[in-house]
Formats: C-alpha cells, sequence, structure tokens
C-alpha cells in the first residue's frame, strides 16, 4: 500500500476538496481555519479535480464557462487572458475573505486553462497535480 487512503480516484478528490473548503473556511475544530493562500490553491485545485470528475461536478465548469461567455458577450473582443489577469488583479488586490477567495479561485482557473500562456501551463499543472493525488 503506497498511499495513506488508497485509490481515491478524482470523484473522491472532488468530493473531498469540497467538504475541505465548506468546512474548513468556518473552522472551529481541532485545525485552525484555512487561511487566504491555502483557499485560493485548494479552490484551484477543486476546479481542476471538477472538470475532470465529470458527473455532477459539471455543474460547476458549465456555470463558470457559461459566466466567461456571458463577460466576453458585454464586452465583445475581451480574451480569456484578459478576463483571467482581470480576475487575478481582483483576487491579489480586492480585501476578500476567504470563501471568495476560493469561489474565485475556482472561477480563475477555468478562465486561466483557457487563457494559453503561462496561465494554461500553471492550470494544467494544477490539473496534473489533481490527477496525481487521485
Amino acid at each position: 500500500m503506497d498511499s495513506l487512503f488508497g485509490n481515491l480516484g478524482i470523484v473522491g478528490l472532488a468530493v473531498a476538496l469540497t467538504v475541505l473548503l465548506l468546512v474548513g473556511i468556518k473552522g472551529g475544530g481541532k485545525v485552525k481555519p484555512l487561511g487566504w493562500w491555502p483557499c485560493l490553491i485548494l479552490g484551484m485545485l477543486a476546479g481542476s479535480a471538477y472538470a475532470a470528475a465529470g458527473g455532477i461536478f459539471k455543474l460547476v465548469p458549465d456555470l463558470v464557462g457559461a459566466g466567461l461567455d456571458v463577460a466576453q458577450g458585454i464586452v465583445p473582443g475581451v480574451t480569456m487572458p484578459a478576463i483571467a489577469l482581470t480576475l487575478a488583479i481582483v483576487i491579489l488586490f480586492k480585501k476578500l475573505d476567504t470563501k471568495q477567495v476560493a469561489l474565485l479561485g475556482v472561477v480563475f482557473w477555468y478562465a486561466a486553462s483557457g487563457a494559453g500562456g503561462i496561465w494554461s501551463t500553471v492550470s494544467e499543472s494544477i490539473a496534473n497535480l489533481g490527477q496525481q493525488v487521485a
């Protein structure tokens, strides 16, 4: 046996990350609540897991994709890299609580994965990490 939980699987990883974000943000147990950076990274990992898991988790990528399409419809000619950069600016410079950071991490992951360049490289690395953990 070479892992703690055996074969977790990508759906299991998506469920576990969702629960971790839901209960970890508020905290209250023996472990401290999740901080800003863990929420951002876990949100991005959750987005990667949702995309790979499919099924009911496909609702999240579909919803985010529709939202990104609406943004491109509102501002004709805006590219996916521009949306990803805009989201990164909002995440880094706006005062956000950990719930907002986790949610924007999921949205940012989808924008980054469609942006190309370094954005998609980071996104692919997160997706690969998610597959390896699963």
